[in-house]
């Protein structure tokens, strides 16, 4: 009798339609990997997603939400008190991540290099020179993240298009968008995004044609292997379990000096759509993506 597998999907935060997409292209993996499953579009109601899980029949939970309620440590928790194995990281490690300000204070006590930043309350004067980087604290899918370089008219600061009261500003690093897949306690390899757009924004990401992927990056070899090494540490350093992906940038800018890498974030629940940098970098290893979400549901686990 093969392992009965829910799928966490959709939920009530801003990257919604993405985790639709996530939950419905796992779900369809899972069932090409032999798995009974079942998918739920869940809310904001723990009593009632604690409900639904039951009911469902479920031995493991794929988790598949994005962003508030399902990427922060809410979710993980509610299945921890129920003993219910899940997929991806804990509540701690997801509280974390989730928390930029927070994830970037453990990064640099554990010397992993991140761009000069501080968080700003709302009213306040920028704290850097442009050009500087402002994004929420708690979203993912880069939602909400603006650059403001020298010639940019007016600063996210003055007009505050912010639900928030508080977001983080951080100096922008010029350069070359890199991302590292993690699984397990080995970095599966570093993939290079371009975008016509000039930012890896939220269209860039999910749009068709939105960005170009090169697998494996065009690196030096010693670069490559730092970026790795990058990644994996910012996981173990979060306490991540699972799968994950690091998103650094690559300065590369500067005549006559070294490249430089800067972890930007880590992403406990990347996206698994069919644009999605994880499969993709599981793929060029050899790891098919219903071996992938196979791997995943078998090494779930909860803190209950």
């Amino acid at each position: 009798m093969s392992k009965r597998v829910t799928v966490l999907m959709g939920g009530a935060s801003a990257e919604r339609e993405v985790s639709l997409r996530s939950g419905a292209a796992a779900a369809s993996a899972l069932a090409e990997a032999g798995y009974t499953v079942a998918t739920l579009d869940i809310g904001r109601d723990p009593a009632e997603l604690a409900a639904k899980v039951a009911a469902s029949g479920a031995e493991v939970v794929f988790n598949a939400l994005h962003g508030r309620f399902g990427e922060d440590g809410c979710v993980q928790g509610v299945l921890d008190l129920m003993g219910m194995p899940y997929t991806h990281s804990g509540l701690l490690a997801s509280a974390a991540a989730m928390d930029k300000a927070f994830a970037r204070r453990l990064f640099a006590t554990a010397g992993i290099p991140v761009a000069e930043g501080r968080v700003v309350a709302k009213g306040e004067a920028p704290p850097l020179p442009r050009p500087y980087v402002v994004k929420p604290i708690n979203e993912g899918s880069s939602v909400g993240v603006y650059i403001v370089r020298d010639d940019s008219p007016l600063s996210p600061l003055e007009s505050w298009p912010f639900e928030a009261n508080h977001v983080l500003v951080e100096s922008f690093i010029p350069g070359r968008e890199l991302t590292v897949a993690v699984m397990g306690d080995r970095a599966l390899g570093v993939l290079e995004i371009t975008s016509e757009r000039g930012f890896y924004d939220y269209e860039a990401k999910y749009a068709p044609g939105g960005s170009r992927h090169l697998t494996p990056a065009p690196l030096p070899e010693a670069d490559y292997a730092e970026a790795c090494r990058l990644a994996l540490a910012a996981h173990q350093v979060l306490g991540c379990r699972g799968v994950s992906r690091a998103d650094l940038r690559y300065d590369d800018t500067r005549p006559g000096e070294a490249p430089r890498l800067y972890l930007l974030e880590v992403n406990t629940q990347p996206g698994m759509t069919a644009t999605s940098l994880v499969p993709e970098i599981a793929a060029h290893c050899g790891i098919s993506f219903p071996d992938l979400v196979r791997w995943m549901v078998e090494n779930a686990t909860c803190d209950g």
